[in-house]
């Protein structure tokens, strides 16, 4: 690649941007030009930068990937996002996909299958690793109106929210949303989930994968 491929990483962990810079600019062509440590700051610099990749994380403090990467591809449309997360169920990939995510690879892979997916999500393609693909198929050889597969990335990440024991209040700062908005979220996913009590969605969401036991 003769032109400088720049690439916009985005994890709250500074520790973990710092391995994937050392492991991207080993590689000729590929040049890190912003750093965020949170979804609404990779918002902001998305913006003031256009890179032409971004590798993004899905769970961080304050504003989620999800939320992140809707925000961007609504405003940007041609934007290359690859997500990079700890979240090795299919439902997280499925949902970063309809967000708007071109690929999404879990941090337990080899350090060149990083390398292998920007250069096909630059090169147009899709890219989803072995282990996430086997489980995406299971999701899509499931009942499509599964109530996970109904959820929008706003939806499911406001649920996942809720299950880990968030309030309206503070998902709706984490969001940048109105805790009115959150609370009619709320209201709906019960009816989309058929759970009735904060013990029924924490006991769905562990057992759908969402979020560990």
């Amino acid at each position: 690649m003769a032109t400088p491929i720049n690439i916009m990483l985005v994890d709250d962990h500074s520790v973990v941007r710092a391995g994937i810079r050392r492991l991207l600019e080993q590689r000729d062509g590929f040049t890190v030009i912003a750093e965020a440590e949170s979804g609404e700051l990779a918002y902001q610099l998305f913006g003031e930068h256009l890179p032409d990749l971004t590798v993004m994380d899905l769970t961080m403090r304050g504003m989620g990937g999800l939320e992140a990467i809707s925000r961007i591809v609504m405003r940007y449309p041609t934007a290359k996002i690859l997500v990079l997360s700890m979240h090795e169920s299919g439902v997280f990939a499925s949902q970063a996909l309809k967000a708007g995510a071109k690929g999404y690879l879990s941090k337990s892979s080899l350090a060149d299958e990083l390398v292998n997916a920007l250069e096909a999500i630059l090169a147009g393609r899709t890219y989803i690793d072995t282990t996430m693909a086997k489980s995406l198929a299971l999701i899509s050889s499931e009942d499509e109106t599964s109530p996970l597969q109904q959820l929008s990335p706003r939806e499911f990440e406001i649920f996942r929210l809720l299950a880990e024991g968030g309030d309206c209040d503070s998902i709706a700062q984490a969001l940048k949303i109105s805790s009115k908005t959150v609370s009619n979220h709320q209201t709906s996913l019960k009816q989309k989930l058929g759970i009735n009590s904060p013990v029924e969605m924490v006991r769905f969401a562990i057992r759908t994968g969402v979020i560990s036991s």
